[in-house]
């Protein structure tokens, strides 16, 4: 098995060397860098070329934020998982909508960083429960009216089946669980995620998740009673 490359980025060193010795001692995670701030991302990325960045949002000079949006905007980007303390609605969207694959805070338990990183690097989002419900509360904000009809003129590209994967990508299901539900094998649905992504030109499965809050889908099934 190959391992995970990882590339650590946090201010603190003492917070480094924690998240490195607890990521370090999985069998399937590779620490190939470490840096101090948003600033020595890129360059760090050309030299050890890893799998997962996991960075903090907030640094001196570049914060995790900016950092992501310039990572994400390059060919072949590392996937980036993003690590706080605080959980403000507008940072967390915009790590998002910047192509984050992840957001966890730091009080996430050990055993569920490390299998953060895991999932982001197998290409399914994480995002911690206190994310999930600022999302749900982002769908229903003052813009709410102006975000829905956008993100429902976005989706009218994708024909039917692929917008029952997008709305089950919405709600957080493994590509195995959308598999059972929607009674396809799991290398369709990739292939349906894969088309989906392509058509609306987005980066990862988050923003699927966040194109279906904005579009009212999942307040729909809601309401439908699923």
């Amino acid at each position: 098995m190959t391992a995970i490359r990882l590339l650590l980025v946090d201010d603190d060193p003492l917070v480094r060397a924690g998240l490195s010795f607890m990521l370090g001692g999985a069998d399937d995670i590779e620490i190939v860098g470490e840096g101090a701030d948003g600033a020595e991302v890129e360059a760090l990325v050309d030299r050890t070329r890893p799998d997962v960045v996991l960075m903090d949002i907030r640094m001196p000079s570049v914060d995790g934020l900016t950092a992501t949006e310039r990572l994400r905007g390059r060919k072949d980007a590392p996937q980036v998982v993003l690590l706080t303390t605080f959980h403000a609605d507008d940072q967390v969207l915009r790590a998002l909508r910047a192509g984050a694959a992840g957001f966890v805070l730091k009080d996430t338990p050990p055993a569920e960083i490390v299998d953060a990183v895991r999932r982001v690097a197998a290409g399914d989002p994480v995002l911690s429960p206190t994310v999930t419900r600022q999302l749900m509360a982002h769908a229903a904000g003052a813009a709410a009216d102006t975000r829905r009809t956008r993100a429902r003129a976005r989706l009218t590209t994708l024909n039917d089946r692929e917008r029952e994967v997008a709305v089950a990508v919405g709600r957080g299901l493994s590509n195995a669980e959308i598999a059972g539900e929607l009674f396809m094998s799991v290398a369709t649905v990739k292939t349906h995620v894969s088309r989906v992504l392509a058509k609306l030109d987005l980066n990862n499965r988050v923003q699927i998740a966040l194109l279906a809050y904005d579009a009212g889908l999942l307040e729909e099934m809601e309401d439908n009673g699923h």
